[in-house]
């Protein structure tokens, strides 16, 4: 029942209670003290029905107002949401440079917190209003003074109108923040795009500034390592090279008092395994600071730069050594990297190491089997990659032995590393192999 409907059902219940009234109340004295008693009941009892109508009003407008309250309390979880995603985006763009961007933003975010907290203040106010009517004067039996209806009926109009503008408001400022979430991401995109295309700018930029560096600190590298002797260098020790129509890459160098020398084998405690395939000694394998093989390939890009000259040094356990030079020369892989040698005449030359069978002799393998035996592969039953005649002369890439006893104990004792010295294979203990340009310049 609403407020107008009681306040009519009032009015009606008062007009017959007044119709009732006898006019002459001194001839029935009993009969209108009577009907005046009911009256004043009828009265009283429309006044409690109007009290408690006014009362569900109250309540139900109390509710209401509640239910405004949680939807309040839910759009300040979506303020604080947007405000944390706003401050990972304003960090996202700082680092992109879109620092003022991010800071009217802020500003906006803060006008809308700002905005809603008076909301809340102001619902915070009008729920104790309403808390104070609740509690005060009540309406009993013998309250017969309706002048505060009418007050009532303005404060709970004048409290609806409030409560639709703030609903309006939610509604707008909603509105307004899925546009700003909108906006966000919008600039969000285009600097994640810039910041995609600056970076692909600068690696691009990058990769041609580090091959143009790459460039100008490889065309300056020495061909060998005498071309470091000649350019002042007297250290031993590892350096990077480039020889002719070839990739730089590292070597060992032993400067001595008149040339530089280019480590192409070294062996010395059995530290790395020799028993390589084809591709292995192809490419090189070992530590250029212990036991190395630097590599057909290598080796071939330096001899192609003019004629060298190869010095192979060996030391068995006897202590006993052994040096000699040759002129020389490596095909490339198309023949097989076959070795041209031509042993020079010096004082210090003992015997032929290789053997002058040795020299056009192709490399062998294990798997690639290119010796001068026909019925034996020299690499497999030898150990290791060489250049092979007929598995007989010397394998300096074999087995490194362990014990002094080991060559007598095996039963494929040649298995290891030795040369032809005086029709007798010697063990060996140590081997380098080194070279240097034919014609040195000082």
């Amino acid at each position: 029942m609403t407020l107008a409907q009681l306040l009519i059902l009032l009015l009606t219940i008062l007009v017959h209670a007044a119709s009732a009234f006898p006019n002459d109340r001194r001839a029935q004295p009993g009969r209108d003290k009577h009907a005046s008693w009911d009256d004043v009941n009828v009265v009283a009892h429309g006044l409690l029905q109007l009290g408690q109508g006014l009362k569900e009003h109250v309540d139900k407008t109390k509710a209401q107002m509640r239910d405004v309250n949680a939807k309040l309390k839910a759009f300040n979880g979506t303020v604080a949401e947007l405000q944390k995603r706003q401050q990972e985006q304003d960090e996202a763009l700082k680092k992109t440079r879109g620092a003022e961007v991010a800071e009217e933003v802020r500003l906006k975010m803060e006008g809308v917190k700002q905005q809603s907290e008076d909301i809340n203040s102001r619902m915070d106010r009008l729920e104790e209003k309403v808390d104070q009517v609740l509690v005060g004067p009540k309406l009993d039996s013998n309250y017969s003074d309706h002048s505060g209806v009418p007050f009532m009926q303005r404060l709970l109009a004048a409290q609806n109108r409030r409560i639709d503008e703030v609903v309006e408001k939610i509604k707008q400022q909603q509105s307004k923040l899925e546009k700003q979430s909108l906006h966000l991401q919008a600039l969000q995109d285009k600097f994640a795009h810039k910041r995609v295309k600056s970076h692909r700018r600068r690696d691009e930029e990058t990769a041609l500034r580090g091959k143009a560096e790459q460039n100008k600190d490889t065309s300056d590298l020495p061909r060998d390592c005498h071309d470091l002797f000649v350019r002042g260098q007297r250290a031993s020790g590892i350096y990077s090279i480039q020889p002719k129509s070839s990739e730089p890459f590292n070597v060992l160098c032993e400067m001595t008092s008149d040339a530089g020398w280019t480590v192409i084998q070294k062996r010395q405690d059995g530290s790395q395994k020799f028993n390589q395939l084809w591709e292995s000694y192809k490419k090189g394998f070992g530590s250029l600071n212990g036991e190395f093989w630097l590599g057909l390939e290598n080796i071939r890009s330096l001899s192609t730069q003019g004629q060298y000259v190869l010095q192979v040094e060996l030391s068995d356990r006897a202590g006993e050594q052994q040096t000699t030079r040759y002129q020389f020369n490596l095909d490339g892989e198309e023949k097989k990297y076959a070795v041209h040698l031509e042993q020079e005449a010096s004082a210090g030359v003992q015997e032929d190491i290789f053997t002058t069978g040795a020299s056009g002799v192709s490399f062998s393998t294990a798997d690639r089997d290119n010796d001068l035996a026909a019925d034996a592969n020299c690499a497999e039953l030898l150990s290791g990659g060489w250049w092979f005649s007929r598995c007989g002369e010397s394998n300096l890439n074999g087995r490194y032995p362990r014990r002094p006893s080991e060559l007598r104990k095996r039963r494929h004792g040649r298995q290891e590393m030795f040369w032809t010295r005086k029709g007798q294979d010697s063990s060996l203990k140590t081997t380098l192999l080194k070279i240097t340009p034919a014609t040195r310049k000082q």
